[in-house]
């Protein structure tokens, strides 16, 4: 009796307090929710804190002319957005580098904006490369040099003499339709340097209106045979609304290297923002898949001039 009557008094207390307090289901629900506001609350304000933090912030560099490599292309810069990558952490509510998204920031400047002035290369920090295929003569490799570069996904660069355009407007038309940029070669090979004004207006402006009248589309890098030029050159170049562009690889190809010889060379000479110049020889006919395959082991990203001269990282 005794038991039961203390069952009783537990019952009634219970109900007591209950009235007391009012307490409702929904009240344990409300204990939780603070705990995960908090927690974001949290990461959103160490996010803010990362943004700022030189690990993560990296200001843009600016195009600049280097005493030795001359025109050289910007960098975008990066920072955190907080906003997307909160979005990304916050069912977890734990900062996760991994899930970290950047904004790019633009330089201020770009190439244009510093005159005429020869470009050798891309921006020295950036993981990529470009393929310079000077073309003159050797139409018979070019069929063989296209496949190659579409089994492998990549785009090159295809400077054309304006006599041999003229020649073959078949494989101009089929360089450009793989989605390779054509570029001006002057119009006969000359040696830039060494004639006069008129003669380099010639050569660049008629290679430019044979281009134009095969491929409808103008250029707007030239490169000069054999690597000669001087100022006016470049001046003329500009004036036509070209940027004047070289090389700092190069696989002497023309020397009629063996493969092997041709890939050792560019491996040795390689680097960030690296334009490797090339001819549609024999040799690099046969080994261009080969050394796409190198390049690409030592984590170079292969493109077009257009990209790699960009300020995208």
């Amino acid at each position: 009796m005794q038991t039961y009557k203390k069952y009783v008094n537990l019952l009634l207390f219970i109900l007591i307090i209950v009235s007391a307090f009012r307490i409702e289901p929904q009240d344990f629900q409300w204990n939780v929710l603070p705990v995960v506001q908090l927690s974001a609350d949290a990461l959103y304000e160490e996010l803010v804190e990362k943004a700022d933090d030189e690990q993560y912030y990296e200001a843009p560099s600016e195009p600049y002319i280097d005493r030795v490599w001359k025109k050289t292309p910007g960098r975008n810069g990066r920072k955190i957005n907080v906003e997307q990558s909160y979005e990304k952490m916050k069912e977890t509510g734990v900062f996760d580098e991994d899930l970290l998204v950047f904004d790019q920031i633009e330089p201020s400047v770009t190439l244009a904006d510093l005159g005429p002035s020869p470009i050798y290369r891309g921006h020295p920090e950036k993981m990529m490369v470009s393929f310079m295929i000077n073309v003159s003569w050797g139409g018979e490799h070019i069929p063989a040099i296209l496949n190659t570069l579409q089994e492998h996904k990549v785009k090159a660069n295809f400077f054309i003499e304006g006599k041999w355009a003229r020649e073959n407007p078949d494989l101009v038309k089929m360089i450009a339709e793989k989605g390779h940029l054509i570029g001006n070669h002057a119009y006969n090979h000359p040696d830039m340097a060494r004639i006069n004004l008129s003669e380099i207006q010639t050569q660049i402006k008629q290679t430019n209106e044979i281009l134009t009248a095969i491929l409808d589309d103008t250029p707007l890098y030239f490169t000069p045979p054999s690597g000669s030029f001087n100022d006016q050159v470049v001046k003329v170049a500009a004036e036509e609304g070209m940027e004047t562009v070289l090389w700092t690889t190069d696989t002497i190809d023309w020397k009629k290297p063996s493969v092997s010889v041709m890939i050792n060379r560019v491996s040795n000479k390689v680097h960030p923002g690296a334009i490797i110049l090339m001819h549609p020889t024999p040799v690099i006919a046969e080994g261009l898949g080969e050394l796409i395959t190198l390049l690409k082991e030592k984590d170079y990203r292969l493109g077009r001039l257009d990209t790699l001269f960009s300020t995208e990282r």
